[in-house]
């Protein structure tokens, strides 16, 4: 490992913990880093072992650890940093590899925050790693961590019996989840709840790294009862399906139909998003709509929200203690949109029962 000096006059700089054994990428990040009169690369090891060591010493605002090829105490030294000395941790990785795939989610279980795709780190002139990186890196450092003990997932509910009258007509009813950061845990703490025989169908708009949706979906359809899947376009919305949306493509809903398009006209900020999903879920569904928004930054999905609550749907918005990331919460909050706040514990019993 290797630590570098800091002059008094830098205390206020966002202080980094690199994770990397790649010499090359190792450079390649530092130069991105510490060319920002903002940061500084105060350590760098070669795994999380040393990190483990290292970071009630420096205690730095945030840690990047690339996991491509974890060694096998990569996970249970995350687990050690969020459980002792908790803070905020980007993944870099590459979404090329099932198990690389595998292994950034496997991180988020054990308390990391985020990722973003490694790509071309080791060509400089990389802008698009770059911008990202600094991005990231800004809105991390300055998230509050709470101590983070890996929970035992439970096993599944088996399920609710839904033959009965008041849901026959649940099959015409939907759920539309919007997340960013922090997303991943938390959808997961819903879904894993969902029974099988769930009597609708869900739809999903997480804010993540391009190429890393069909390795969130396979984390959760490994801990979860009902179907999750990539959303396709024109397919038929069935119950007890959850339909999550391709990176860099609009998702609507239009006639219990998918409609999957690209957005070249840039009217949102994001690809795909919340505000876009949730807006066709309240013209479409209008009462039959159920609306939630977990943790993330920024306001994508409130105007959405409003729209489902004025239409006549319920809408439902993940508390502050429990986020990563209380920013897409509360603008729907402040914009009037929300009928109930509560834990992300409590959020599955609240859809459940309202069907």
């Amino acid at each position: 490992m290797k630590k570098e000096k800091m002059s008094p006059e830098l205390k206020n700089i966002i202080r980094i913990l690199l994770v990397e054994d790649s010499p090359l990428s190792c450079k390649v990040i530092t130069d991105i880093l510490n060319a920002n009169p903002n940061f500084i690369v105060a350590c760098r090891t070669h795994n999380g072992k040393e990190a483990v060591e290292v970071v009630p010493k420096i205690k730095p605002d945030i840690i990047i650890m690339s996991i491509n090829i974890p060694s096998p105490n990569d996970f249970d030294s995350i687990q050690s940093i969020m459980s002792k000395n908790p803070t905020p941790i980007l993944v870099i990785s590459s979404p090329f590899s099932k198990d690389a795939k595998s292994n950034v989610f496997k991180a988020i279980s054990y308390g990391a925050l985020d990722v973003i795709e490694k790509g071309q780190t080791e060509t400089p002139a990389n802008d698009i790693f770059k911008k990202e990186l600094i991005s990231k890196v800004v809105l991390l450092s300055k998230i509050k961590v709470i101590r983070h003990i890996m929970p035992q997932i439970p096993a599944p509910q088996q399920g609710i019996d839904y033959t009965k009258d008041s849901c026959r007509n649940a099959a015409n009813r939907i759920v539309a989840i919007v997340s960013s950061t922090g997303g991943p845990a938390a959808l997961l703490e819903i879904l894993k709840n969902i029974p099988k025989n769930f009597p609708c169908a869900i739809v999903i708009v997480q804010h993540i790294a391009s190429g890393f949706v069909e390795g969130l979906i396979e984390w959760l359809k490994e801990r979860c009862l009902i179907t999750i899947k990539t959303a396709e376009n024109s397919e038929t919305i069935l119950p007890g399906t959850a339909y999550i949306a391709p990176c860099d493509l609009q998702m609507r809903v239009d006639e219990r139909q998918i409609r999957l398009i690209h957005d070249s006209a840039n009217n949102n900020d994001f690809q795909p998003s919340g505000d876009v999903l949730l807006e066709s879920v309240a013209r479409n569904y209008k009462k039959e709509a159920i609306g939630v928004i977990l943790t993330g930054m920024g306001r994508d999905g409130a105007a959405g929200m409003k729209l489902v609550k004025d239409m006549g749907g319920l809408t439902i918005a993940q508390d502050e203690k429990s986020c990563v990331v209380y920013g897409m919460p509360k603008a729907a909050i402040d914009e009037g949109a929300i009928d109930k706040i509560l834990p992300i514990e409590k959020i599955c019993e609240e859809i459940v029962k309202s069907i």
